[in-house]
């Protein structure tokens, strides 16, 4: 194992909002990004917390992801947004789209909002999270650059597109509920390759279609979908979402996350908010499906895992490899 550095989350928030500022980024989106790593960090996705920091830090220097990304947001209809992130990093966009959308399914009912020309948007739990804390029901889908074959081929299409989903409840915190297409997220193979180790089988395939513990040839090849064909027909649904919907390009032709050279990713995200304000029952028919399934003996809500995360990083904060620790402060001129 890794050596480890345990910060507080709010030291962490504070080291990385050095890095993006240093890095050129407007004070509010370095602290944007900065919040949307440590929250996903926070939560045990560690392929979305400090694992990306050179390599986000990298891509704005170079120009991949523009720094000071003009944020636009056009009126499609009365509950449809398309709020362009201008090549930008994708959590500024992401918040602008929810500051200017929640309060429009408030008075709507719904609001549909579509992020264009984006970037890597980490944790979805994060983002759908912040509809359920509002009262609302939240959905999410995100194209990437392409790492899933469609089945029965070699050659990657779509990305690991993921799907969220949040609820509030009537008592407790909102059901959150995250999941990419592939068997894991691909961050995590990238983690891996960065720190050194292997990844187990079953995660993915080399480029000749053979399953592979080697992270380096996982990402020269596909990721294995969940569900075999029936995952690759769900990245399908997103990536008509995410991209055809946004206009943002196809996972087949955006950018990668993971390196400064190259095409910008220009990949979309899709946000939906419906308020069930409206209907007295909706909790507790919510907190009934909820009941029967922690009264099944052996069974577990989806996310209690990450609340059980999340509450030790806030009791005792997070640890993180030393290696990107010393990074993020070297970034930082600390």
């Amino acid at each position: 194992m890794p050596e480890t550095t345990r910060l507080q989350l709010a030291e962490a928030e504070d080291l990385l909002e050095r890095v993006f500022g240093a890095a050129g980024l407007p004070p509010d989106a370095a602290r944007s990004v900065a919040r949307a790593l440590v929250a996903a960090e926070a939560e045990g996705q560690v392929g979305h917390g400090f694992s990306r920091i050179a390599d986000y830090v990298a891509q704005a220097r170079s120009g991949k992801v523009n720094p000071a990304a003009q944020i636009s947001i056009h009126e499609r209809g009365p509950a449809s947004l398309l709020i362009d992130a201008d090549l930008g990093f994708a959590y500024p966009a992401l918040e602008k789209a929810l500051d200017v959308g929640l309060p429009r399914a408030r008075d709507m009912g719904v609001c549909v909002m579509a992020i264009a020309n984006s970037h890597h948007c980490g944790a979805l739990s994060v983002q759908v999270e912040k509809i359920a804390a509002a009262g609302m029901i939240g959905l999410m889908v995100a194209n990437t650059p392409k790492a899933i074959a469609p089945w029965g081929g070699r050659d990657p299409l779509f990305g690991t597109n993921p799907i969220a989903f949040a609820t509030p409840r009537e008592n407790g915190p909102p059901l959150v509920i995250d999941l990419s297409l592939s068997v894991v997220a691909r961050g995590k193979v990238m983690n891996a390759k960065k720190s050194g180790g292997e990844i187990p089988l079953g995660w993915a395939f080399d480029k000749d279609g053979q399953p592979t513990t080697d992270p380096e040839a996982a990402l020269d090849g596909s990721m294995q979908p969940i569900g075999e064909a029936k995952g690759t027909a769900l990245a399908l649904m997103v990536e008509v979402l995410a991209a055809a919907f946004t206009g943002s390009a196809f996972s087949r032709d955006a950018g990668s996350f993971f390196n400064a050279e190259g095409p910008a990713p220009r990949v979309g995200q899709t946000l939906i908010a419906i308020d069930p304000s409206a209907d007295d029952g909706y909790l507790a028919r919510v907190a009934d499906l909820l009941n029967a399934i922690e009264g099944t003996p052996g069974a577990r809500l989806p996310g209690a895992r990450r609340l059980a995360a999340i509450q030790i990083a806030r009791d005792e904060g997070i640890c993180v490899p030393t290696l990107y620790v010393e990074q993020a402060r070297e970034l930082a001129g600390s």
